[in-house]
Parts: C-alpha cells; structure tokens; sequence
C-alpha cells in the first residue's frame, strides 16, 4: 500500500503513553538547575528512512520532527505559533497564503556547522521531491494546491505551474484550489518541510539514508548523532538553533524496546536510567512500583491517535494460516457480512483487553469508540460526537442506545452480538457457509503486550457468540514475520491476517483527515488495510464503500468559511456509515497509561495533529530531579486546561489580522 504515512505500529501503543504525559503543555514545577539535561528513554518504531518528505510513518517522523522544522509549529496549548515563518497573510479570497521567513534560520551539517541560509526555494524544492518521489503523504495535500494533481498525473512535466513559488529569499507562496479553513495546521506535517536543492543533489539516493545522520542537513531543535538499527539513536542539542533559549534538553538518548521484557521499562527508571517509564500493572514489577512510587503513578491524556482492529475482506495471502481452502473461503465470506462484523464488534469486551496492559483500575481510561475523536472538533458549542450518535441511531436499533464518548466501552453488548449474528449466520448458511468461522490474528510474539490483549478479544469474542460459531486463532511469530504481513504490507494481496491491529494519527484540523483513509480514491491510507485496492470496484460497491465515498465527496464540497459547521455534520454522516459498517472495530487512543516520569507536566508543544506535539518532540520539554506525583499533575493539568481555553480564544480572535483586506 502506498499511503502508511501516519499508520502508527500497533506495538507502539505499549509505551507512548510515557511521550504523550511529557507531551501535555506547560504547568507545574519548574525544572530546577541541578535537574538533568539529558531524556532517557526507548524507541519501538524503527524508521524505514530519514527522507521525511517522501515517508512519514511514525518511525520516521518521530525522528525528523525534531531535526527540522516546518513554517508554523504548535505552542503548548495546541495553538498554531511562527516556526521558520515569523509572519503569514492569506487573500481575502483564502485561495492565496504568503509567509515571510525569519532571517536568522539556517541548515547546519550533522556536525553542527553551517551549510547555509533557509530560504523560500527551499519549500519549493520539498515539494517538488515529494511529488518526484512519490511521497506517502501526498493525499494530505495533492487536492489543496493549485496544479500539483496535474504534475502528478502527468498532464504537465513543469513544476513552475504547481501553486508554490519563492517570491523572493524570504516569501514563499501557496495557491490552493478552494479556501482550507485547517490549511495552516498542514504545515506542521513533514511533507511541507523544506529540502535544501544543492545539498538533495549531492546525496542523490542515499538523501535520508536509514542510518546516517551525514544524510540530512538540520535547521531543527537536534542533530541526529547516531542511529543503530534496533539498538539505539542519539539527539544533540543543536547549538545555533534559531530558537535555542527554548530547548531545554540538551540530550536525548533513546533504546530499542521490543516489547518482550515489560520490567525493563520500570526497573531501568528506578534505577535512574530512564527519564520515564510506561508501567504495566499486569507485571511482576508492578506490585513494587505502587510500594515505591503510589503516590507518582500519573495517566496522561488521550490524545488524538486511534488504533483499531482491521478485517481483511478479501485475503489472498495465506503463509501465517492452518485453515483449509474451505475455511479460508468461508472466513472470506463471514468478513464481507456486515452483521458478522458487528456481532464481532460488538462480542468484543475492549475494557478486559485494554485491562491487559493498564490494569483493572484503568482499563476504561484509553477507550475510544469512533474513529473520529468525539471532541476532535465542535458544531454549534456541541461535539462532533453528537451529532454522530444522532445519525448512527437511524441505521438501526442496534444503535440507538449506543454511548460513543470516549474514555468507556460503548460498544461491548453480547446480547447484541448474539442477535447480529444470528442475522449473519442465517445469510451465511444460505450461502454454504459452515461454522466456526476461523480468523487469524498475528502478533509478534515478543510484544507481550499484544499477546495479552489478542487472547483476551479471543476470549470475549468466543464467549459471547460461541465457539461453536467463532474461532480467533492467534498467530504468535516473529516480529519481522508480523511487520511484514500487516504493518509493512505494500499492498492489500500481501496483508496476511484476518485480524490485524494498527493505529491512526491526523494530518491535519478537519474531520477528512481522519474519515478520508477508508475512501475509495488512490492515496486513502487505510482502505488497502481491509484488503480493497482501489480498482476493485466490485468488492468496493458490495461493500458499500461508494457510498461512503459520496458522503465524503459531499462534506469536502463545503469549504467556504460559512459552512464550517454543514462541512462537520457532512462529515458526522461520514462517521455514523463507518461505525456502522463495522469494516475495523476502534479499540483506544494514545495515552492514558500508568506512567512515572521526570517531566514536567505540560512543557512540550501541544496537537492532535501534525509532528509538531505531543510525543514526537522534545523542544520546549523540561525536567525535574523527582519524580512528577499526583498531586503536582492535578494541579497541572487544571491550570492549563483554564489556560488553553482562554488561549485557543485569543488565537481565535488574531486569526483575522492574518487576512489580507
């Protein structure tokens, strides 16, 4: 599959929980002048290359956001601020942004010397390499500019007529197709990031090379000064940053985590090694955790990343199976049942799984039921979520009762999903289909973690529609074999699995971002994850995925700044048809995860969107000598929640100076 730029590793979510705490604004205790200067702590996604314009999947981006720097960025309260832009205008019109670089932006060697100035033509250059490389975050911006679809179909070979140009040094220039209220939080995604031409030549191929830092230039927080394949990677302070005052680590040493040794995590943080550490109440260390460190157990917030669980509607792949050519078929058929798919969905106690990793105590507190967070974005002082719940009850009964809000299991129900599959196995009957239905679900078999969760969604699955009618087999293989048939599959005919878990961050500020990766057109980043290729046109109408993409296709026409709120209920329409269809069941978010840590709360820039927050940046991060206790994050997190809201108004209100009269 093309397009995995923002797919996050499902075993990913065993220990981002530690970033995303450190991720949330500014608050609390000051770092004192004896605390370290140095964040220790472990990696889980290996980077496939440096090149942060052609690939942006987690283990990429998580790297590169903190080497280089975008035009905007985001401040601690999720607010767009200045980054290499000081200043940007946009036409009456909205068609037409203009930004003015600030002067004292430089490219610097991974030894820290200077290469030469960041200039305007160097995002013409960025873009340029994405579209020549075939980035896999073109989607996010290939429909906004002005005549970058038409490069990229070959319908012209000159790039001058793509709407981005260099006015002069310090003006770049961008002319959308249509008026993008969210335009600006596209800048915080590594494909809008700047390449230096001279420097891209020189390097050919090998520009981002996987593991050497000499193949970037930096105009970022860090220079990457080392980088081991599933070993370890280093991060220095960089020097003559623009805006070094507000980088206050000086290094960060991270360590490969594999998943396979949970006490790790907490024993090397005990013992002084770690920053912070993801903790698992389900582990030996746990009981020892409490005893030490009870009154420093904190849970961050859940942020805007989603994982789910896939079913692979057309498996042609079948290396990692024991299932006869019968089964095989049947389990096919079982998938392309919608009511199979929610009588799964709806079997499946997510709390008991989720409870594998964060304990009984908190098993609630990460859970999300849609794919679209439900306060992702308001319609007239309400949550999206909302307006979903309204229009999810009039697909059927099945819905009208249903809690979508997050941090707590709406969609758990066995007496529903004993009555949905009824409906299914009736269908299936008729058409020859024999029971059990067999699905595979692979994991690495050195992530505990996923091993717990996949056999506690057996477990509640099997006991609420029966063995006697479903079977989940569980696939424990290497952790190569398990990247290779799910998270790494280029294609839907080399998704190995029947289930297969993985997660989702946005882009960018609208509900597209998020409801645009189950489309039908070529780039939607998760359609190929349930086994559609985009010209199986066949399996996308029985589906009903056309239609779907209608109700797209018709949120993304209202993009007038008066229709903001029609374009969101549009796209809760969008929402209710996904859950409704059931093709991948929401499982939790990042964050809200047992965690002791170091960092003062609320000190790093703050978004659900971009890789400009949240866990993958260090900048603006500070540390203190004990570690944060419960009382220090309450009061914390009370302080910037006031802070925020009455931030995100002001920005609100500035927005107008930016429009040009």
């Amino acid at each position: 599959m093309k397009n995995k730029s923002k797919l996050l590793l499902a075993a990913g979510v065993t220990l981002v929980s530690a970033s995303v705490l450190a991720a949330c604004g500014n608050g609390g205790n000051s770092s004192s002048s004896s605390a370290s200067t140095t964040y220790n702590y472990v990696y889980q996604s290996e980077p496939v290359t440096l090149d942060y314009v052609k690939m942006n999947q987690a283990g990429t981006s998580d790297i590169t956001a903190n080497l280089i720097d975008g035009l905007l960025e985001n401040d601690q309260y999720g607010n767009l601020i200045p980054s290499l832009a000081e200043d940007w205008k946009v036409s009456e019109d909205g068609l037409t942004y203009t930004y003015t670089l600030r002067e004292d932006a430089k490219w610097y060697t991974a030894d820290g010397e200077e290469y030469a100035d960041v200039t305007a033509e160097d995002f013409v250059t960025g873009l340029k390499h994405a579209a020549d490389s075939e980035s896999e975050a073109l989607y996010v911006i290939q429909d906004s500019i002005k005549g970058l679809q038409d490069y990229l179909d070959g319908k012209t070979t000159d790039f001058s007529t793509v709407g981005v140009k260099a006015v002069d040094e310090r003006t770049v220039q961008y002319t959308l197709n249509a008026p993008e209220s969210y335009w600006n939080s596209k800048l915080t995604y590594s494909i809008m990031f700047p390449i230096n031409a001279e420097f891209l030549e020189s390097k050919g191929e090998d520009f981002g090379k996987q593991t050497d830092p000499e193949s970037l230039l930096y105009n970022g927080p860090y220079l990457l000064k080392s980088i081991t394949a599933k070993s370890s990677m280093e991060f220095e302070k960089n020097a003559n940053y623009w805006d070094a005052d507000n980088v206050f680590i000086d290094n960060v040493k991270l360590t490969y985590y594999d998943g396979s040794d949970q006490d790790s995590l907490f024993n090397n943080f005990d013992e002084g090694a770690y920053t912070a550490a993801t903790l698992f109440p389900t582990s030996p260390s746990y009981k020892t955790a409490e005893k030490k460190y009870g009154d420093n157990i904190v849970y961050g917030q859940q942020d805007g990343a989603t994982y789910m669980i896939f079913f692979n509607l057309n498996r042609t792949l079948h290396n990692l199976s024991d299932k006869t050519d019968e089964q095989l078929s049947d389990s096919n058929k079982a998938m392309n049942n919608k009511d199979f798919r929610q009588a799964v969905s709806f079997a499946f106690d997510r709390a008991s799984w989720n409870a594998q990793v964060n304990g009984e105590e908190a098993k609630e507190k990460a859970l999300r039921n849609t794919l679209v967070p439900p306060a992702f974005v308001q319609i007239e002082g309400k949550e999206f979520g909302d307006s979903v719940t309204a229009e999810l009850a009039s697909y059927g009964d099945e819905w009208k009762d249903i809690d979508l809000s997050d941090g707590q299991d709406g969609l758990y129900n066995p007496e529903k999903a004993q009555t949905e599959f009824a409906k299914a196995k009736e269908a299936l009957e008729a058409e020859g289909v024999s029971f059990p239905i067999q699905l595979d679900f692979p994991v690495s078999q050195t992530d505990n973690a996923a091993v717990q969760r996949a056999q506690s969604m057996k477990q509640s699955v099997e006991a609420s529609l029966g063995k006697e009618n479903v079977v989940i087999n569980l696939k424990q293989v290497t952790e190569d074999e398990w990247l290779a048939a799910t998270y790494q599959a280029e294609t839907p005919e080399q998704n190995d699995y029947d289930l297969a878990l993985s997660g989702w961050s946005p882009d960018y500020a609208d509900p597209s971002s998020y409801l645009d990766i189950f489309g039908t057109t070529k780039g939607a980043a998760t359609t190929p994850r349930i086994g559609i290729s985009y010209d199986n046109e066949a399996l996308i109408k029985s589906v009903g995925l056309d239609k779907y993409q209608d109700l797209l296709n018709a949120a993304n026409a209202l993009k007038d700044a008066d229709e903001v709120d029609a374009r969101y209920e549009a796209y809760a329409k969008a929402q209710a048809w996904l859950t409704d269809s059931a093709v991948a069941i929401p499982t939790i978010s990042k964050g809200a995860r047992p965690t002791v840590t170091k960092v003062v709360p609320f000190t790093r820039g703050y978004s659900y969107v971009g890789v400009k927050g949240e866990s993958t940046t260090y900048k603006y991060m500070k540390l203190q000598d004990e570690p944060v206790t419960v009382e220090q994050y309450d009061k914390a997190l009370a302080e910037w929640e006031e802070a925020k809201e009455k931030s995100n108004a002001e920005a609100a209100e500035a927005l107008a100076d930016h429009i040009e009269k």
